[in-house]
């Protein structure tokens, strides 16, 4: 907001969530009479009612958060299509990690396809490097801080520079894996990594597979099996007692909870009034710190093994985006990821900061299993008070489309990956099929069959290509 004020003046109005419903209005108004020429804000933006609309920019146009999460369920970067198409506008997505959808698109040359192969002032990318924590278990070191990523922090202090630990916690649904071998239980008929229940359990929310946690590793028989623990107050503790004269910010969602706080610790490190900044997904989104010389990813593993077809995607997308904190000055930067699969595309690419390997690998997966883009995907939910009435209605409607449309592939029903939420039970089944309009009619059908039913206190809603698993 500040650089379109200071490049446009007054012709600049901006939206965000603290805006009451009359400012909000004003803004509208203000741009309906002409008085304003540029609307920045969130996918709401999108409806500015601007008379003669020429330009849409969909700036990190991979965000999951462009997709509305609440009825209607709309995605920006459709909408933001669709209005230019009708106001004869164009419209400019940025990433330098695309959504599959976008660049497959591209690909297909429904998209032109512009590339910024160099950065900046040709300033060189970060040396990164790849600790496989399977050896670090081996030296004997339980520590989250893997010996090299320790010795790097000393060197960046003593040399009075900023260093970022990344705890990439996204998705985190208690995965298990084997700390030994580095082997992830997943879902033997979906590809997505089962989530740790009580009593044992692990499932799978896509299609419902259940089995018992085993006590030893399938793969490699050791007992070393879990999920991971650690979280960023443990991690800053471990820093304040291995470096204890360094200045710590931590920057979570626990930190950020009141106004300002967020920009208060930004600033704070900003200034250089600390050493190293400790924090989850919210660190690395195009912060631009010179002195940061050394970017620390403690856990890549985490989002990677989330029970969701999207995990290589976001974690090569976080991974690529936490890289690139480093050397963003004249000081050239490093980075060190931490995982337990060294050899993984994900990792490999986003440490090479290889779009395009990634892309290529990640799109066979997805149409050998039929996910989007390759095809399309539509979540029904069903939400009520009584478990077994919703669990019921589920079953029902999922056998409804499957006896109407035997081509289709169905997950489920299944209890969402999160199952209950303020006392309303929650499931959910999966149709996939490579046309849209024939995920329309399974959701025509759905309907139709509940003015049937009429089913009480039960409510449905429809998600066609979600970008969370729900």
């Amino acid at each position: 907001v500040r650089r379109f004020y200071a490049m446009f003046g007054d012709k600049v109005s901006v939206l965000n969530s603290r805006l009451s419903q009359g400012e909000r209005y004003d803004q509208f108004k203000r741009a309906k009479r002409g008085e304003i020429q540029v609307m920045v804000g969130p996918r709401s933006a999108l409806f500015t009612p601007f008379s003669d609309l020429g330009l849409i920019v969909i700036d990190e146009e991979h965000e999951p958060t462009y997709k509305s999460e609440n009825t209607p369920r709309y995605h920006a970067r459709e909408t933001a299509i669709e209005r230019a198409r009708m106001e004869h506008a164009r419209v400019v997505m940025g990433s330098a990690t695309p959504s599959l959808e976008a660049y497959s698109h591209a690909c297909d040359g429904e998209y032109l396809l512009v590339k910024l192969n160099a950065r900046y002032e040709e300033r060189p990318l970060p040396q990164v490097s790849i600790v496989d924590l399977r050896e670090e278990l081996k030296k004997g070191n339980r520590s989250v801080l893997s010996l090299e990523l320790k010795r790097d922090l000393e060197q960046v202090l003593e040399r009075r520079e900023q260093a970022m630990l990344f705890l990439n916690r996204r998705g985190y649904a208690g995965f298990v894996s084997c700390r030994a071998c580095g082997h992830v239980m997943k879902c033997p008929h979906c590809d997505v990594s089962l989530s740790e229940h009580n009593g044992n359990r692990l499932i799978c929310h896509y299609c419902g597979y259940e089995t018992v946690k085993p006590e030893i590793c399938p793969s490699c028989g050791s007992p070393h099996i879990g999920g991971f623990k650690a979280g960023t107050q443990q991690i800053e503790k471990v820093i304040e007692k291995e470096f204890p004269k360094a200045r710590v910010l931590r920057m979570d969602f626990d930190t950020t909870r009141t106004k300002d706080s967020y920009e208060k610790i930004l600033a704070s490190f900003a200034k250089h009034e600390a050493d190293i900044l400790v924090g989850t997904q919210m660190i690395v989104k195009g912060h631009d710190f010179p002195k940061v010389t050394l970017v620390g990813i403690l856990a890549a593993d985490l989002s990677l093994n989330a029970s969701d077809y999207r995990a290589g995607e976001r974690t090569f997308q976080l991974l690529t985006q936490a890289v690139g904190r480093a050397g963003r000055g004249v000081l050239p930067g490093e980075a060190v990821i931490q995982t337990y699969q060294p050899d993984h595309y994900a990792i490999t690419c986003a440490a090479a900061q290889d779009y395009k390997s990634f892309y290529e690998e990640e799109i066979l997966y997805r149409e050998l299993s039929g996910y989007p883009p390759a095809a399309h995907m539509l979540a029904v939910q069903i939400y009520g008070k009584e478990e077994e009435n919703v669990k019921q209605l589920a079953r029902r409607l999922t056998d409804v489309v499957k006896s109407n449309m035997d081509f289709l592939q169905i997950l489920g029903p299944t209890p969402a990956n999160i199952s209950k939420i303020n006392d309303i039970y929650r499931y959910v089944f999966y149709a996939k099929h490579a046309e849209y309009d024939t995920l329309v009619a399974v959701k025509d059908c759905v309907e139709e069959t509940l003015r049937q039913w009429q089913p009480r206190q039960l409510s449905i809603q429809f998600d066609f290509d979600p970008v969370n698993v729900l």
